[in-house]
C-alpha cells in the first residue's frame, strides 16, 4: 500500500486546472489523481496534453461531490493509507502534504485533519470554505474560526495552531483511507454541500477525533463550480443540514431543532422575499419539502448509529443569537 494520494474532483474545470493544478504538482510528494465528474468541456483533453503525470478517473455522470469522489475513491480502494481530497480551485504550498500527513501520523486518534485555508483572491483573509476549523452549533449550523456566515477575518497569525474541531473542509482535507470506507464515504444523497460536515459527524460518533493544522496553509478560489449567492446552493445547503441532523441527532431531539430551524429560516425566507428575491425565497422553501418527501431515504443509515448525538467543540450553543442579535462577528467575541 502506498501513502498517499491527492485526488482532485473535477467537473469542466478547462479554467482553473491551469491555475491551479500547477502548484500541486509542484509542491507534493504524493501521487494526483483527478476524477473526472463526466465533464462537458475539454479539461479532460487539457489534462491528457499539458499535465500528463496526472492520472485521471472517468465516471460515467455527474454525481455530484459526495457521489462523485464516492464512485472515484473505490477505483483506490486498498491503494493508499491517507487520501487528500483537494477542491480543484485550490493553491497548495511547499511540503503542504507531507506536513498535513505527518501531523496526522504524530495524532493516530483522529481520522482527518485540514490545514489553514485562504483565500486566493485576497490571501491575506480567511476563506469561506473552513477558515481556521469548522465548528457546528446546537442547530446544526457550522462556523469557523476565521468565519461567521458571510463574515470573513483578516489572517493575523491567530489560528496557526493545532485542535480538535467539528468538521474539516471538503476543499482540502486529508483522511485516513481505512476510515473513510469504513464509513462508506460521503453520503451521496447530498450530492453536494454539508457532506464532509456529516462524514466528519459520523467519524466523532464512531469514537474518532476531527483536527485542525494551522502550520499548513494552502488558499482556496471558492465558487468555481456553484456561487455562494446561488439559490442552487441554498437550497442543497438547507435540505442537507436537515437530513444531516436527522441522521445524526436523536428523533426527539431532531423534532425541537426542526422547528427552530423552520422559524428562523421562514423568517429569512420573508426578509428574502421583501426585498424581491423570489428564487432565494423558493430555495429555502425548497429545501425544506424536499427534505421530508426524502427522509426515508436515510432510516437504514440512522439505525447503525447507534449512539447518535451533537458533540460540539465550540464557544456557542446559537450562533444565530451571537451574530444576529449581539452583533458579534469575530471567533474571539463568541
Amino acid at each position: 500500500m502506498k501513502k498517499s494520494a491527492v485526488v482532485i474532483l473535477n467537473y469542466n474545470g478547462e479554467k482553473v486546472l491551469p491555475t491551479f493544478l500547477p502548484s500541486v504538482l509542484a509542491h507534493s510528494q504524493s501521487d494526483i489523481w483527478v476524477i473526472d465528474n463526466s465533464s462537458t468541456d475539454s479539461s479532460l483533453s487539457l489534462l491528457e496534453h499539458e499535465f500528463p503525470l496526472v492520472k485521471i478517473i472517468r465516471l460515467s455522470s455527474n454525481f455530484g461531490f459526495a457521489g462523485g469522489y464516492n464512485w472515484g475513491l473505490e477505483s483506490l480502494k486498498g491503494q493508499y493509507e491517507f487520501l487528500i481530497l483537494l477542491n480543484s480551485d485550490v493553491e497548495v504550498t511547499p511540503a503542504w502534504d507531507q506536513n498535513l500527513i505527518g501531523w496526522l501520523e504524530r495524532y493516530p486518534d483522529y481520522s482527518c485533519v485540514q490545514p489553514k485555508i485562504l483565500s486566493w483572491s485576497d490571501r491575506e483573509q480567511f476563506d469561506y470554505a473552513g477558515a481556521g476549523g469548522g465548528f457546528l452549533d446546537s442547530l446544526g449550523y457550522p462556523y469557523c474560526r476565521g468565519r461567521i456566515w458571510d463574515v470573513l477575518e483578516t489572517d493575523q497569525g491567530q489560528y496557526d495552531d493545532s485542535l480538535t474541531v467539528d468538521w474539516a473542509s471538503g476543499a482540502c482535507m486529508v483522511i485516513r483511507s481505512a476510515d473513510f470506507f469504513e464509513q462508506e464515504g460521503f453520503d451521496a444523497h447530498f450530492f453536494a454541500h454539508m457532506e464532509e460536515i456529516d462524514l466528519c459527524w459520523r467519524l466523532r460518533i464512531s469514537g474518532k477525533k476531527i483536527g485542525y493544522c494551522g502550520a499548513v496553509k494552502v488558499y482556496h478560489q471558492g465558487g468555481a463550480t456553484l456561487s455562494r449567492s446561488s439559490p442552487k446552493k441554498l437550497h442543497l445547503n438547507i435540505r442537507n443540514s436537515l437530513s444531516m441532523l436527522y441522521k445524526n441527532e436523536s428523533k426527539s431531539r431532531f423534532w425541537m431543532i426542526f422547528l427552530l430551524k423552520w422559524i428562523l429560516e421562514s423568517i429569512s425566507a420573508l426578509q428574502f422575499s421583501l426585498k424581491g428575491d423570489k428564487e432565494a425565497s423558493r430555495a429555502i422553501v425548497k429545501g425544506y419539502l424536499d427534505f421530508l418527501k426524502s427522509r426515508h431515504l436515510f432510516e437504514n443509515q440512522m439505525e447503525k448509529q447507534k449512539d447518535r448525538g451533537i458533540f460540539r467543540s465550540g464557544p456557542v450553543r446559537f450562533l444565530f443569537w451571537h451574530f444576529f442579535i449581539l452583533g458579534k462577528r469575530k471567533f474571539s467575541e463568541l
